[in-house]
C-alpha cells in the first residue's frame, strides 16, 4: 500500500509547489502593490507591464529574473523587498522579429536603480549582443537608489558601459515614459534613438529646483526637459508622441526598417510598381532659384507609398533626415528643406545629419542624398559656436560610409557644402541631378560682385550690367552641366523619372563591398 500511495503524496506536495509558483508569479506582477498601480493610472500612465503588452506581439512576452531582489540589508531596506525589484526584463517579438525589452516599473521604489535592478538590465542587454538582436528600454525611474549609495552608481555605469559595446552592433531604442534625471540620462543619449511622451516624459540632468538654487533661474520641469522641448530645441530626443500608445506603435514603425544586428541586410519588402513615373515633379522646383519648394513633398512622391517615417521631425528643420522603403528597399534619407533657412547647413542641421548617417552606414542601410542647399549659415553665432566643427562632422559622416550611397541634386549646389553633401568626391557612388541642378562655387549674384565688381560699377548702367554678367555666369556656371562633363554627375534625368532612377541605383548597388585603411578607429571632429 504504501508503495502504491507515493505517487499521490508526490502529486499533493507537486500541487503546493505549483500553488507556490502562481502565487509568486501574481506578486511580482503586482509590482509595488495596487494602490501604487491606481496611482500610476491616475497620472495617465501605464503600468511596466501594460507597457510591454502594448510593444510587443499578443502573448511573446517571456520574462527573465522576474523574482530577483535586492540583497540590501540596511534598515531603510531590509523589510522592503518587491519581486523584481522595480524592472520587467525579458524578450518577445515585433512583428514576429526578436527584441530584448526592459521596463522600469515606477511603482517599486520608484523606478529607482541599484545593483539588483541594473543587473537584471545588463544581462538582458548581453544576450541581446550575444543573438544579435534590438535592446527597447523602457525608461521611468526616479533616478538613483539613494539608499544603496556607491551600488547604485556602479549600477548606472555598469549599463552605460554595455550601452557604448552595443553601439553600432544593435540597434538601441530608448523610450522616456516618466521621469529621467541625473546620471539615468546619459544612457538613452547614448542609444541611437530616443522617444518621448508630450507633458509626461522628462529627461534633465538638473531639475529646477536646484537650477534655481545655483543660478537663480526659475524654469518649470516641461520648459526644462519635456518631449517639446528635447524634440525641438536640445535635439536629445528623434520622436514625439502624444500618449503612451501612439509612442510604443512608433517604436514597432521604426523596427520596420531596421535590421536586427550590424551583421544583417537591410530590410527588403515587396514592391509592384518600382517602375513607377511621377510627372507632377517637373513642375516642383522652381524657376527662381531663391523661390522656397518643400523638399518633403519631393520625399513622398519618390519613396514607396507612405513609407516615409522622418526622424527629428521638429529638430533643425532645414535638413530632413529620415527612412523609407525604395523598390521595398529600406534606406535612409538626407535632405535639404528649402523651406527652413533656404536649405542651408548650420551647426544643428550638421549634427542631426551626420548622426543619422553614420547610425545608416553601421547597421548597412543604404543612403539617399537630396540636395538643395546654398551654403552654410553665415553669422558670427555659427562660427563663434564651431560651425567649421561641426560641419566637418556631416563631411567626415558621408566620407566614413560605406554603404551604397546615391546623390540626387535637385537645384543649388554651392561652395563647400557641394562637397559635404555626399558628393562624387568623398564617396558617393552614383550622382545625379535634375536639368534645373546649378553646381557652382556660389549663387551667381555672389559671385558677380566678387569677379565683376569694377566692371560693374564703371558701365554706364550698373544694374543693367550686373544683371547681363549674373545670366553669363548663369549660362555658364550655374547648371549641371560642367559638372557632367567632368563626371562628377553620373546622369542628368528628368524628374518625373526620378524614382525609377534610384531604385535602378540602388539595386545595381546591392552587392557593393568596401574597404578601409585597418585601424583602431578615426577620429571624428567631436
Amino acid at each position: 500500500m504504501a508503495v502504491r500511495g507515493t505517487p499521490c503524496i508526490v502529486w499533493l506536495m507537486s500541487g503546493k509547489k505549483i500553488a507556490a509558483l502562481r502565487a509568486k508569479h501574481k506578486e511580482a506582477e503586482l509590482g509595488g502593490g495596487a494602490e501604487r498601480l491606481k496611482r500610476q493610472a491616475s497620472v495617465g500612465k501605464k503600468t511596466a507591464r501594460e507597457r510591454i503588452a502594448l510593444l510587443l506581439d499578443d502573448n511573446s512576452f517571456v520574462e527573465i529574473d522576474k523574482f530577483v531582489t535586492h540583497q540590501q540589508d540596511s534598515p531603510e531596506l531590509r523589510d522592503k523587498k518587491f519581486l523584481g525589484d522595480g524592472v520587467v526584463c525579458g524578450h518577445g517579438l515585433i512583428d514576429g522579429r526578436k527584441v530584448i525589452v526592459f521596463a522600469q516599473d515606477f511603482t517599486v521604489f520608484g523606478g529607482s536603480l541599484a545593483a539588483a535592478h541594473a543587473k537584471k538590465i545588463g544581462k538582458v542587454m548581453d544576450l541581446a549582443e550575444s543573438i544579435g538582436c534590438p535592446i527597447i528600454g523602457l525608461n521611468d525611474s526616479g533616478g538613483a537608489r539613494i539608499q544603496e549609495g556607491v551600488e547604485s552608481l556602479a549600477g548606472y555605469a555598469d549599463i552605460f558601459y554595455r550601452n557604448v559595446r552595443c553601439s553600432g552592433v544593435v540597434p538601441q531604442i530608448s523610450a522616456i515614459l516618466g521621469p529621467c534625471a541625473g546620471g539615468a540620462v546619459y544612457s538613452p543619449a547614448i542609444t541611437d534613438f530616443v522617444f518621448m511622451v508630450d507633458k509626461t516624459s522628462h529627461m534633465f540632468i538638473t531639475g529646477p529646483d536646484v537650477i534655481k538654487a545655483v543660478t537663480k533661474e526659475e524654469v518649470d520641469k516641461e520648459t526644462l526637459g519635456g518631449g517639446h522641448s528635447h524634440n525641438s530645441k536640445s535635439g536629445v530626443a528623434h520622436f514625439l508622441a502624444a500618449d503612451e500608445e501612439a509612442c510604443l506603435a512608433q517604436i514597432r514603425t521604426l523596427l520596420e526598417f531596421l535590421p536586427s544586428s550590424n551583421l544583417d541586410r537591410p530590410i527588403r519588402t515587396e514592391c509592384k510598381d518600382a517602375d513607377r513615373s511621377e510627372p507632377s515633379l517637373s513642375s516642383l522646383i522652381p524657376d527662381k532659384a531663391d523661390q522656397p519648394y518643400d523638399m518633403s513633398t519631393l520625399i513622398n512622391l519618390v519613396v514607396d507609398t507612405d513609407s516615409f517615417f522622418e526622424v527629428q521631425a521638429l529638430y533643425a528643420k532645414n535638413i530632413i533626415v529620415g527612412f523609407a522603403k525604395l523598390g521595398g528597399i529600406s534606406v535612409g534619407i538626407v535632405a535639404n528643406q528649402p523651406l527652413h533657412l533656404a536649405g542651408c547647413l548650420d551647426i544643428d542641421a550638421s549634427v542631426k545629419a551626420a548622426r543619422f548617417v553614420r547610425f545608416c552606414d553601421a547597421f548597412n542601410i543604404p543612403l539617399v542624398t537630396l540636395v538643395d542647399v546654398p551654403g552654410f549659415l553665415p553669422g558670427t553665432k555659427q562660427e563663434f559656436g564651431g560651425i567649421i566643427r561641426h560641419g566637418a562632422k556631416l563631411l567626415y559622416a558621408f566620407a566614413e560610409a560605406t554603404v551604397p550611397k546615391v546623390t540626387l541634386i535637385t537645384r543649388k549646389a554651392y561652395g563647400g557644402a557641394y562637397d559635404v553633401m555626399s558628393s562624387k568626391h568623398i564617396g558617393a557612388d552614383i550622382n545625379l541631378a535634375y536639368p534645373t541642378a546649378e553646381v557652382a562655387v556660389m549663387g551667381p549674384e555672389g559671385a558677380v560682385r566678387i569677379i565683376s565688381r569694377k566692371e560693374i560699377e564703371a558701365a554706364k548702367d550698373p544694374k543693367k550690367k550686373q544683371s547681363e554678367l549674373v545670366e553669363a555666369y548663369r549660362e555658364q556656371f550655374a547648371n549641371p552641366w560642367a559638372a557632367a562633363s567632368l563626371g562628377y554627375i553620373d546622369a542628368v534625368i528628368e524628374p518625373s523619372e526620378t524614382r525609377v532612377n534610384l531604385i535602378r541605383s540602388l539595386e545595381l548597388l546591392e552587392n557593393k563591398s568596401a574597404s578601409r585603411p585597418k585601424r583602431k578607429h578615426g577620429n571624428i571632429p567631436l
